[in-house]
């Protein structure tokens, strides 16, 4: 089993790491830090399984893994969260994740949440609940879409990165666009979600799941 970990703790990577080894048959291939790098991780070791942590900076690893996943479906997907949140656990399931693993059970639970996605599985902590599962699939798919799936990939990105405290001059440096289209990206953001000021925005993201108040 070939396994990417992203988590933007390198104590928790290099503990998930030294866990992982110690399987005879799995084998850690790589390693990222943000959202971004395991994107492109992806795209380049094509792994099994990915352990994606949600919260980390750039881009959410619900972006992450709706990036990954559309561009790889094979791919297998366990999030780590410190969070049992409905929400976070409904969007992470919603873009194509195989399980979701609480951190605070990290080292006993991951994995049996590995075997069971390579055979085809999900795995949730006990922690998250039946009850939520079938919510997810009987209520929230059958649902009418709330806002936020309204908005682009990119429009997401630029959401996550003001909501972190980036300028749209910054936005449009990181994301490698001229500040004229981040601007238009921000106004169409706010159009599309009826909000009229930054930190309505940073506080639909942060409630959304996009980020967390960390950053």
């Amino acid at each position: 089993m070939r396994i990417i970990i992203a988590d933007d703790q390198g104590m928790v990577r290099q503990g998930l790491k030294a866990m992982i080894t110690a399987k005879t048959d799995m084998e850690v291939i790589g390693e990222a830090a943000d959202g971004w790098e395991v994107v492109e991780l992806a795209k380049k070791l094509r792994p099994d399984v990915i352990v994606m942590d949600i919260s980390m900076p750039n881009l959410n690893g619900v972006e992450a893994t709706r990036q990954i996943l559309e561009e790889n479906p094979d791919i297998k997907v366990i999030a780590l969260s410190m969070y049992p949140h409905k929400r976070y656990v409904t969007e992470m399931l919603k873009v194509g994740a195989s399980g979701y693993v609480l951190k605070s059970y990290l080292f006993d639970e991951l994995i049996k949440a590995l075997n069971a996605a390579i055979a085809g599985e999900h795995y949730l902590s006990p922690q998250i609940t039946d009850v939520l599962v079938d919510e997810y699939v009987h209520k929230l798919a059958a649902g009418e879409p709330g806002n936020l799936s309204k908005l682009t990939a990119r429009e997401r990105q630029v959401l996550q990165l003001i909501a972190e405290g980036l300028s749209t001059k910054q936005v449009a440096l990181r994301l490698n666009i001229s500040p004229k289209t981040a601007d238009a990206n921000r106004r169409q953001i706010m159009n599309t979600l009826g909000i009229h000021s930054v930190a309505e925005l940073t506080k639909y993201a942060i409630r959304e799941g996009l980020t967390s108040a960390d950053f």
